[in-house]
This record gives structure tokens, C-alpha cells and sequence, in this order.
């Protein structure tokens, strides 16, 4: 007797995949946002905790400290992260003749600052302070614009790398190139006492879920 086959339930589509992806990031971010404008206080002395800790160290070991600051001032800059975003545009405009893709990367880029430049308003949260300050920033602290920026950027275009079939050699090189300048970014923005440790993390998660949005556009109206 023949038994028909049972068909497997259909999976789920990429555009669905990194949309879902980016609505669990954008939680997750927004209850890190909550904590921190309640002024929880077991975020606040973890951030104290750390903060001190860290600021003793940069006092301390001020040779390692300027080396935080210029890769934070210029190799990991948002300034320097857009300059890269620019020469990528131009890529796929007259290499690849991807405008459509072009213009994507900008807005992403683009609504990234917004989110961040917004948030940084709404929660309007101050900086550390200290009596010996090694580094000093402006604007609000939450979220870490160049913690945001740094995982933006390197994100959509290590996504056009996927995107576009780069070699095995070439992704895996650009992939460990944006893991450490996303982990260096937040190290010394902690170290330099411009950022509290959430600040950081915060600047993570939103520009994670800004890239996993973003991919999740491009996949729905541009695949």
C-alpha cells in the first residue's frame, strides 16, 4: 500500500527571516532603553562598577589610552565609517550599476543616524564625569553613536559582500575586520570614560536591528 508523502511546511523566506530578526533586536533594544530612562538600579551600578574600574585603568596606563583615542578619533570614527559607506555607494553605482541598492544603502545609513540622534534626545541621559577626565564627547550618552555606526556600516556592507557572491578569502577577512573594529569601538569608548558599558551595548543592538531591517527591505522589494 502507498503511503503518500507528507510534505514538509514550507520555511520561511529570508525577507521574513531578517524581519523577525529585527523586530527580537528592537525589543530587546527598547527594554534596554526602559531600564536605563527608569534609572533601574541594577543597570546603574553595573555601569558605575565598570565605568570606575576602567577609568582607573586608562589614568593609569595612559600610553594604551592614546592609542584608544586615536583608533576612536580616526580609524573608528562615524566620520570615517560614512567615508567607507561613500566609497561602497560608488561601487555599486558605477561598477555593479546598483542604484536602486545605492540609494537603500544611504537611507539605511541615514535612518541609523536618525534612530540614534533621536534616542540620544529622548532618553537625554549625561555622560561620566570625572575629576581626571583622559577623553570628553558632546551630546547625550545613550545610545553610543560610534558603537552604532561601527556595527551599522560594516554590517550592510559586509550583507552587499553576501549579496553580491565575494569570495571565501574576501568576506572572511572583511568579517573579522568589522567583529573586531565592533568590539574595539565599544572597548575604548568604555575605556576613555566618554560611555557607560550600557550605552555601548545599546549602540549595538539598535544598529543590529537597523541592518537586519534594512536587509529585510532589500529582500522584499529588490531580491
Amino acid at each position: 500500500m502507498h503511503t503518500p508523502a507528507v510534505e514538509s511546511p514550507p520555511r520561511p523566506s529570508d525577507h521574513h527571516t531578517a524581519l523577525r530578526a529585527g523586530l527580537a533586536l528592537a525589543s530587546i533594544s527598547l527594554l534596554l532603553l526602559v531600564l536605563v530612562a527608569a534609572e533601574w538600579g541594577p543597570v546603574l551600578v553595573l555601569d558605575r562598577e565598570v565605568s570606575r574600574t576602567t577609568h582607573r585603568w586608562a589614568v593609569e596606563e595612559s600610553g594604551l589610552t592614546q592609542v584608544c583615542r586615536i583608533l576612536t578619533d580616526w580609524v573608528w570614527d562615524p566620520q570615517t565609517m560614512r567615508i567607507l559607506c561613500a566609497g561602497a555607494v560608488l561601487w555599486l553605482v558605477w561598477r555593479r550599476s546598483a542604484r536602486w541598492t545605492a540609494v537603500w544603502l544611504v537611507v539605511a545609513v541615514a535612518v541609523g543616524t536618525g534612530v540614534q540622534q533621536t534616542t540620544k534626545a529622548a532618553v537625554g541621559r549625561a555622560r561620566p564625569v570625572w575629576p581626571d577626565p583622559v577623553d570628553s564627547a558632546n551630546y547625550a550618552a545613550f545610545p553610543s553613536g560610534h558603537a552604532m555606526t561601527a556595527v551599522v556600516v560594516p554590517g550592510l556592507l559586509l550583507w552587499l559582500l553576501h549579496h553580491y557572491g565575494a569570495g571565501r578569502a574576501l568576506f572572511r577577512t572583511a568579517l573579522a575586520v568589522a567583529v573586531v573594529s565592533v568590539v574595539g569601538v565599544g572597548l575604548t569608548r568604555v575605556w576613555l570614560g566618554v560611555h557607560w558599558p550600557t550605552d555601548v551595548v545599546a549602540g549595538w543592538l539598535l544598529g543590529a536591528t537597523v541592518v537586519a531591517l534594512a536587509v529585510a527591505v532589500h529582500k522584499r522589494w529588490h531580491p
